[in-house]
């Protein structure tokens, strides 16, 4: 089984792209019913802050388990998988329990799929990393590892940053959307999503293997969607909203 699994790897990251293409295209006309586009026409309905756990915690515990059991993982390995971890420990245990959501629900569809996502993700990244690797100590010194490394860490700052900024935008009391001002709010209307692509990016080119650059393939798949979605949202909701801001990238698009 594990000698048929290596010698069809390859494919089988492939054809998880190629499924990338195909969900940025469906993005294109339809847009995740969650947070400020949910709907309650997709299902069973789930708490926000619960489905977020369930949904990320498939990324964090397969990324733990295959540094811990793998045959291939040694300190460089460690080090590549500790970065998606610091990632996912914000994501899966921090983030949940500090955005604001109230009683707002998600449908139990979009944790059933990010979880279906996660399981594939996490399980190709976790398996090279686990078995298939081989970094040497100089690795550590290669210019992909440190331009990987400085863009990993510039896009989860951007991300946090926006996140917290978004996280503490309403008074207390207050309900409703607010117009988000300062940093790189002012060129894009997401820059929480264009720091988590920056951030995965930094960490294809940093790790330079097959699985990783699929999960950057993914990253703007799912996310520039969505980013355009929020831009529009904004454009819909507030007519004195900046008319020179873009969604996502600054100054493009």
């Amino acid at each position: 089984m594990k000698l048929w699994i290596l010698e069809h790897f390859d494919l089988f990251v492939w054809t998880w792209i190629g499924l990338a293409a195909g969900t940025f295209v469906l993005l294109q006309f339809v847009t995740a019913p969650f947070g400020r586009h949910s709907l309650t026409t997709w299902g069973p309905m789930i708490k926000n802050k619960f489905g977020w756990l369930l949904m990320e915690l498939p990324s964090f515990s397969i990324i733990l388990i295959s540094l811990l059991l793998g045959s291939q993982v040694n300190a460089i390995t460690c080090i590549i998988g500790g970065l998606w971890l610091f990632h996912y420990t914000n994501r899966t245990f921090v983030f949940p329990f500090r955005i604001k959501s109230g009683d707002k629900k998600m449908p139990l569809f979009i944790t059933g799929s990010a979880i279906f996502f996660n399981l594939f993700n996490a399980g190709f990244n976790g398996y090279y990393l686990a078995e298939l690797s081989s970094y040497s100590l100089e690795w550590l010194t290669s210019w992909q590892f440190m331009v990987g490394l400085l863009l990993f860490m510039l896009g989860f700052a951007i991300n946090f940053w926006s996140d917290e900024k978004l996280m503490n935008l309403r008074k207390p009391g207050e309900t409703g959307y607010v117009i988000p001002h300062g940093g790189l709010f002012n060129y894009i209307s997401a820059p929480n999503l264009f720091g988590e692509i920056i951030e995965w990016t930094g960490f294809a080119i940093l790790a330079w293997n097959l699985p990783a650059a699929s999960f950057a393939i993914w990253t703007f798949a799912n996310l520039v969607p969505r980013a355009v979605a929020h831009h529009q949202f904004y454009l819909e909701k507030f007519s004195d909203y900046p008319k020179n801001r873009k969604a996502v990238i600054p100054f493009v698009y």
